[in-house]
């Protein structure tokens, strides 16, 4: 058998294979399971910030958000983490491509953003400790620091996803054929760069 036609055996088989884990709504068991747990967090973080917009504004003492809150910086670390879900989908192309070296080069980049995001969230609660503003300081620091506590433990928990991916690539355990597994992690954390919008938006920017 020729090369070309053992290429095209092994991308046949690839593809009965992935057909043979599909679900009757044309998704493989993996990415359903994935949709799924998508749902049910976004259910969580629906709950986190409608408990934090019943109780906007009823805090009886400070610090205050127009006390505390620093939004160009908090707006830079924002940018930081939508830009990171440019190269989560520029890593998945590359696999998908077969260019490996170039999914690691992008992959290990939006680990990075990540960790430079988790940086800032860090530096923007010690600036607001200094001023005064703690988990149980008021019913504003209870509210604002479980919902964002609690989504940059997703951020971190993706980034050990994403370098899991990494390391596991220079063991070919990540290769083209085998794309999903990248894009499964990149559903994640698009959907955690979508949830940080919303938080951004109904925390940061509307009036207090």
């Amino acid at each position: 058998m020729r090369k070309g036609e053992r290429t095209l055996s092994h991308a046949n088989a690839a593809a009965a294979h992935a057909d043979a884990h599909r679900t009757s709504t044309g998704l493989s068991h993996n990415k359903l399971l994935m949709w799924t747990f998508l749902a049910s967090d976004c259910m969580f973080f629906g709950s986190l910030i409608m408990t934090y917009m019943v109780y906007r504004g009823r805090s009886l003492n400070g610090p205050y958000p127009d006390d505390v809150f620093n939004i160009p910086f908090t707006s830079v670390s924002a940018a930081v983490l939508l830009l990171s879900s440019l190269t989560m989908v520029l890593a998945l192309s590359a696999l998908q491509r077969g260019k490996i070296k170039v999914f690691r080069v992008w992959i290990l980049a939006t680990a990075l953003l990540g960790l430079l995001f988790l940086g800032g969230q860090y530096y923007e609660f010690t600036e607001f400790s200094h001023l005064g503003l703690g988990l149980g300081t008021n019913v504003f620091g209870s509210s604002f620091f479980v919902l964002t506590g609690i989504h940059g433990t997703h951020v971190g928990l993706g980034i050990i996803w994403l370098l899991t991916l990494f390391a596991f690539s220079f063991r070919g355990l990540v290769r083209q054929d085998n794309a999903e597994k990248v894009e499964i992690a990149g559903l994640y954390w698009h959907f955690v760069d979508i949830v940080w919008i919303v938080i951004f938006t109904f925390v940061y920017l509307l009036p207090y």
